[in-house]
């Protein structure tokens, strides 16, 4: 057993781990890979994309209903739960992938977890699709930073589009061409300066002609420019109508193209949106790169490929300044919103929050490390919801001994009530025991 299996194990085992994990109604067998706390998957059940009176599922309409009738399978009853195989080796990803750590992934066993990405179905979506092209939309999972704007359990949208060599032979530029005008037009502001392709820094594909990377990034790029000019439309009407005044509602919405990397794709970009006085990602996208094509079983075609996340762009289309409010029971968040409905979210509370720190010398290299993401967890598996941020707050080195030391702090806060001094001593109390006995670490 590896250090890093032997780290979750000898954490786990302390919290009882069953020798089962029933997630959707499937059960499945647990081993020393296993690290999905029992909080995580009571999430996968919420599937907040499909509630149509949630922001997030009103989101995922809007966009939908903007590309009805233009040749997309809308695919939004996935179950989260996927393979290894299907999550990162058929995209390529290498086995010392960051991503296929288990300080970044929920594993339920060594070949099984919660998908970090809708990009897991992406194969079977190529195989079965009977349109050119599709949508994804689903709840995804990462063991991540806390913050207002990160959530353990999150939603993504990923769209595609292929043309098969085969199938078109000569017409294939044409049907392309043809397919470009067939996107409705939009009267934003668009800035992109680069070409379509970069020898030295955004190359395209060698089993690719320059011609059809041309036309396969203009069709991708039309299409996101579609997108985010009904998204951010919505959202100035939405902030006009409770009453914003500010000077952006009534300027040109203006997009960026720029130059990006990502592993599945290439050439690839970036889309961005001017917003409030700033560029703001909205999200990454790019040509299908021929091995991810080659890995779902379908050769001989082009195509492109979009992600974004969802819960990020609800957040300022709606007007939310906390992403734990998604996730909330209160019924003072629901009842704000309506399917088919943009509404300016209204806070109905704001209870002070208390900090604590947490301060530590960092393990020997001959004892078991500790991640970031893993304090995170222990932090988020004690308090839950109850916790809107932990952050390094301070890290030094000392100057005789070498010993790093780092502190930091965690601000409890709950969105639905006040806290009291007593009910956060226990929480903070808890993950100091569990870091000491966990991970051998001397605290401050």
């Amino acid at each position: 057993m590896n250090r890093s299996v032997f780290r979750f194990a000898r954490y786990f085992s302390t919290k009882k781990v069953p020798k089962s994990v029933t997630v959707n109604g499937q059960t499945y067998a647990t081993d020393s890979w296993t690290n999905v706390p029992a909080s995580i998957v009571a999430l996968t059940d919420r599937q907040l994309h499909l509630d149509q009176n949630h922001p997030i599922g009103i989101l995922r309409s809007l966009i939908e209903n903007s590309f009805k009738g233009m040749g997309y399978t809308f695919y939004n009853n996935f179950k989260p739960v996927v393979t290894t195989f299907e999550n990162f080796d058929v995209l390529g990803f290498p086995e010392d992938h960051p991503g296929r750590s288990k300080s970044d992934t929920y594993y339920i066993n060594e070949k099984t977890l919660l998908r970090t990405h809708t990009s897991a179905h992406e194969h079977e979506c190529f195989q079965k699709c009977s349109t050119p092209g599709y949508f994804i939309s689903a709840d995804v999972y990462r063991r991540d930073e806390i913050d207002r704007t990160h959530y353990p359990a999150f939603h993504q949208m990923e769209g595609a589009r292929i043309w098969s060599r085969s199938e078109l032979g000569d017409s294939l530029h044409e049907k392309l061409r043809q397919d470009i005008a067939s996107i409705p037009k939009v009267d934003i502001i668009v800035e992109d300066p680069n070409p379509a392709f970069s020898d030295a820094t955004n190359p395209k594909q060698s089993y690719m002609t320059d011609v059809e990377t041309e036309l396969v990034s203009q069709h991708l790029k039309r299409t996101l420019e579609l997108l985010v000019n009904q998204v951010f439309n919505e959202a100035k009407k939405s902030a006009k109508l409770a009453g914003s005044e500010e000077p952006y509602l009534n300027e040109p919405l203006r997009v960026r193209w720029i130059e990006a990397y990502f592993p599945w794709t290439a050439p690839s970009y970036e889309i961005e949106v001017w917003w409030k006085g700033e560029w703001l990602e909205v999200c990454g996208c790019g040509v299908v790169r021929e091995q991810v094509l080659t890995n779902s079983g379908i050769e001989n075609t082009i195509g492109w490929a979009f992600g974004v996340g969802l819960d990020r762009i609800a957040m300022l289309l709606f007007g939310i300044p906390d992403i734990r409010l998604f996730w909330t029971l209160d019924e003072r968040f629901s009842s704000q919103f309506t399917r088919g409905s943009i509404t300016t979210f209204k806070p109905y509370s704001k209870y002070p929050g208390t900090t604590r720190d947490v301060s530590f010398w960092l393990p020997d290299t001959d004892k078991l490390p500790l991640h970031e993401n893993d304090l995170m967890e222990i932090v988020r598996d004690t308090a839950g919801d109850l916790v809107e941020s932990v952050k390094l707050v301070d890290q030094f080195v000392h100057p005789k001994t070498g010993r790093k030391s780092q502190c930091y702090r965690i601000n409890y806060q709950s969105m639905d009530r006040s806290l009291t001094n007593d009910e956060i001593n226990v929480y903070q109390e808890k993950v100091r025991d569990i870091l000491r006995s966990t991970y051998e670490i001397e605290l401050r």
